[in-house]
């Protein structure tokens, strides 16, 4: 086999969306819209549900550590992906490069088992009222939460470190520094390290995926035999939660259970901006206009901002 030169770069190019500065300005506001309104609608989210007693529950808190993750996903690479966009060298650390991979991997496995914890407090509340405060007490979320990060980072964060990359280039084809774009850079082959992608995967896409479906059939099966005036009030409570989940596992999934074929294309590139910048900013308005607790809540707060001001 013909060895490749083994180099350490301290630095990688990201080759971006395109050289053309009139696209890569639109795309700027496009991109600073988002961000704008993903930090907004999020860090609301999170303030709403500290200030406002009503909303101190087990799913506002699950909502509100989604909304965190969802924080820490765009502050990771859009402000990057800003720089970039009006700049001409579009060059990141080795040190920053590796940061960024690491939490964009520790958010992908916290948000994919958070949304399966989510799912089964729905469950709990739906299918078993009457044993609610007892499972979900706040000393059980707090550990379901912990667990969350912890079961993460061991499943995310451990492999890599311990089954580090060499790299024999340093010119990626993605706006930021995602791990299946970087193992494209390894020296020799990478069908080792594609197949620990996969089995990683598995276990926290498939398995989350799995138990959210299972959670949801179950309360389907008992909304449906509730009355149609309690039905309705069941029903929306959920649909905001399989629409988040609809987008997320959509695309993420998309990602990496597709095709190793599909890591030489665009398609990576563009996929990733779903999951990473679209779903950020879409998750707080799916779980704010599809939620009546939470829209009296936000009609409170601008009431309390205006009081303030007027006076």
């Amino acid at each position: 086999m013909e060895s490749k030169n083994q180099t350490i770069f301290t630095e990688v190019f990201l080759l971006g969306f395109t050289t053309n500065m009139k696209i890569n300005v639109g795309l700027f506001f496009l991109f600073l819209t988002i961000y704008i309104v993903t930090t907004v609608g999020n860090s609301l989210l999170i303030l709403m549900v500290i200030m406002n007693p009503k909303l101190h529950k087990p799913m506002y808190f699950f909502l509100c550590i989604l909304s965190i993750l969802d924080l820490c996903y765009s502050s990771t690479v859009l402000p990057k992906l800003l720089t970039d966009l009006l700049s001409t060298k579009r060059t990141i650390s080795s040190i920053a490069c590796t940061f960024q991979i690491f939490v964009i991997l520790l958010v992908e496995g916290c948000e994919c088992q958070l949304l399966a914890v989510m799912a089964y407090d729905r469950y709990i509340a739906i299918c078993r009222p009457l044993h609610y405060s007892t499972f979900m007490r706040w000393s059980m979320c707090y550990r379901l939460v912990s667990l969350v990060f912890i079961c993460s980072f061991m499943l995310c964060i451990f492999p890599s470190i311990f089954t580090p990359l060499t790299i024999c280039y340093n010119r990626i084809n993605h706006f930021m520094c995602e791990m299946l774009a970087i193992i494209k850079l390894a020296c020799g082959d990478i069908s080792s390290s594609e197949l620990q992608i996969f089995s990683i995967s598995f276990i926290t896409l498939l398995i989350p995926l799995m138990l959210i479906l299972l959670s949801y059939a179950s309360i389907i099966s008992s909304v449906l035999k509730i009355r149609s005036a309690g039905r309705s009030k069941a029903f929306s409570t959920c649909t905001s939660h399989l629409a988040v989940v609809a987008l997320y596992f959509g695309t993420v999934m998309l990602m990496y259970f597709g095709p190793s074929s599909m890591y030489s294309t665009d398609q990576e590139k563009y996929s990733s901006i779903f999951y990473v910048i679209v779903s950020p900013m879409l998750n707080p308005l799916i779980y704010s206009l599809n939620n009546r607790e939470v829209k009296e809540a936000f009609k409170m707060f601008l009431k309390n901002i205006t009081q303030r001001c007027s006076v």
